[in-house]
């Protein structure tokens, strides 16, 4: 950060996700809701979160759980009322903290009237909202496409005779963004929701809003594995990431900036040299293109410190990075990497330069939990069974206290309670200092309270081994951070000689300690070290 520049709310404080169906039911019919995500708000403001992501909440005939819209304007009854969005609103910002929505500009539902007017007829006015082709030549699907959830990305209209794209479901057809009238109804979404006070969007897939205008073929992965989603056999080279989207994602920005101190953040899994891109030429694209690095990567101390190098050095002039651990389309950290070293990712997470997304639970170290088949919900899992890619194990409710349903639901929760909820919740774990939440609660308040760790510049450190080592500079302080990405004892051996005090650490026995030269360093562990 610039010398004498003032860091936003978002580039120095932590983004935590809610999964509203999972987080806390407030009237007993077992899937979460607004009024208990209000309830749970204090818990929030006492970790030391600074912003609440909510995924969607909008009408929808759930077909992907709220990502199939059918009212971009509304509240789903599930959830409550439009009042009771509002008193979130009111009562998020009572506490000092900002609210994101989910926006999902991509596609609509099926059941969405801009959907049902469109495919009315050929002739429909809204007929060019949406992206309807002739079949081939000798008939079928326009071209190769695939759905992200299994088969092709073509749905054919008897009605009509002609196809329809849709990158998910066939029940989310893709909106056509090429057409200037579909831009403008997906801002004046944006304007209602900004001119309610929402503090930002978290864009849904944002590099998936345009596609290539000559529908060409997408080429054959050559690096594709059997176990994977079916949806990789392609490189979608023409149905993702297309220059235009650019264009799309500027005038996202532009509206935004028109509300004082907002934030525009883009879903976006693409590799560091594209994923860049999305901050613009000028950075007038997307705040914080998401970089979820930290969820793809091999849990590997030299893939992992060379990729975040990588990632330093490609971010624009002024572009603030940003960082994901978890969320509520892949598995947990906790069972990516073991619940030992999921304490030392928290320490990566909450350290490294840039913001912080912390998704629900994390803070307590929940596993992904077993679905029995026959419970399974998420269409990924039911359309692909074979090839285990359900997403129902992370996004299990929240586990709050001892009692029945963790203190989730008096009713029967959507999906199954992890067995461990009696052990493993947030009142347990509040009195434990040696807890996962003690430590993420640790975290974020030195975080919050040291310049160095919010907006303070990163210096890679060269370490051996499994040591993924780095420092931390600040105004006046200097801190070090050596995490040990294995379950080994090893020796972190610095080239240069540091001397400093262990303020923070995954074993809390070893604060206080002082270092100096060479530093042991117990399997599993990580230390934060304010350097003299």
């Amino acid at each position: 950060m610039k010398e004498g520049q003032e860091a936003l709310w978002w580039q120095s404080g932590v983004i935590y996700q809610v999964y509203p169906r999972s987080f806390q039911d407030s009237d007993g019919d077992g899937v979460g809701d607004l009024r208990g995500i209000i309830s749970r708000l204090d818990y929030l403001k006492w970790l030391g979160i600074a912003a609440v992501w909510v995924s969607p909440i909008y009408p929808s005939p759930m077909a992907d759980f709220g990502y199939d819209i059918s009212d971009y304007c509304g509240i789903h009854p599930l959830f409550g009322t439009m009042d009771d969005f509002d008193q979130l609103l009111q009562e998020v910002h009572r506490r000092d903290m900002k609210l994101i929505l989910d926006l999902v500009p991509n596609h609509t539902s099926n059941e969405h009237p801009w959907f049902l007017e469109s495919r009315s007829s050929r002739d429909n006015p809204k007929r060019d909202w949406y992206i309807w082709e002739d079949p081939a030549e000798g008939g079928g699907p326009p071209n190769n496409w695939l759905s992200v959830f299994g088969g092709s990305g073509w749905e054919w209209d008897e009605k009509s005779q002609q196809y329809y794209y849709h990158a998910f479901l066939k029940e989310q057809p893709d909106l056509n963004w090429r057409n200037p009238e579909v831009q403008q109804a997906m801002l004046d979404v944006m304007r209602f929701w900004l001119n309610k006070g929402v503090d930002g969007f978290r864009v849904d897939v944002m590099w998936h809003m345009i596609k290539d205008k000559q529908l060409r073929d997408n080429p054959p992965n050559p690096d594709y594995q059997q176990h994977e989603s079916t949806y990789n056999q392609l490189i979608p080279a023409y149905s993702t990431d297309q220059p235009e989207v650019h264009d799309i994602v500027r005038m996202m920005r532009e509206l935004t900036d028109k509300y004082e101190n907002r934030v525009l953040i883009g879903e976006i899994y693409l590799p560091v040299h594209r994923l860049v891109t999305y901050y613009g030429p000028d950075n007038n694209g997307a705040h914080l293109p998401f970089n979820f690095q930290l969820i793809t990567l091999p849990w590997e101390a030299r893939i992992i410190s060379s990729h975040i190098s990588e990632y330093e050095g490609a971010l624009p002039e002024g572009g603030w990075p940003n960082w994901v651990i978890g969320n509520h389309d892949q598995p947990r950290i906790t069972s990516r990497v073991g619940k030992s070293q999921a304490r030392v990712a928290a320490m990566l997470l909450l350290t490294l330069r840039g913001t912080p997304t912390l998704y629900y639970g994390d803070e307590l170290g929940m596993r992904d939990v077993p679905i029995p088949p026959e419970q399974i919900k998420d269409p990924q899992g039911l359309n692909m069974p074979d090839k285990d890619l359900s997403r129902d194990p992370a996004r299990t409710p929240m586990q709050w206290n001892a009692s029945k349903n963790a203190g989730f639901t008096k009713g029967t929760p959507w999906l199954p309670i992890a067995e461990d909820y009696k052990r493993l919740n947030t009142e347990a774990q509040e009195k434990d200092n040696r807890s996962m939440l003690s430590l993420y609660k640790q975290l974020l308040e030195i975080r919050k309270l040291e310049d160095a760790l919010n907006v303070g510049d990163y210096v890679p450190v060269l370490a051996q081994g499994p040591i993924l080592a780095y420092i931390r500079e600040g105004k006046s302080k200097r801190f070090l951070i050596v995490l040990n990405l294995s379950h080994k004892p090893c020796i972190f051996k610095p080239e240069q000689s540091m001397k400093g005090t262990i303020v923070l650490a995954t074993t809390p026995e070893l604060e206080g300690t002082e270092v100096q030269g060479n530093i042991r360093m117990y399997g599993d562990e990580g230390i934060l070290v304010q350097l003299e």
